[in-house]
């Protein structure tokens, strides 16, 4: 019996996007020379959200609310990297 749940939460664990490696994830997403301004704006603003950002705006606050933590939205690695790229495709679509 024990055996059973310890591979159903496995299983789970496995499944879940919160225990994807960064390099896993950023496989996974999508080209942004591809997505909508709206796309980019809400892939964009998702990575601060998970890093604890303040968001201000009405509309961030609307989709991702207004509970921010440390790091307060500070970036590094693959996640600023990504940020930039994403910033870049909305300058260059002029979002």
């Amino acid at each position: 019996m024990g055996t059973v749940r310890h591979c159903v939460l496995v299983a789970a664990l496995a499944a879940s996007p919160a225990m994807v490696a960064p390099s896993a994830a950023l496989a996974q997403a999508p080209d942004p020379a591809y997505m909508s301004c709206g796309e980019l704006w809400h892939a964009r603003n998702k990575i601060y959200a998970r890093n604890g950002y303040c968001f201000k705006s009405a509309r961030a606050i609307a989709v991702f609310g207004e509970g921010c933590f440390p790091p307060y939205g500070q970036l590094g690695g693959w996640e600023k990297d990504r940020v930039d790229e994403l910033q870049m495709w909305e300058a260059r679509k002029g979002c």
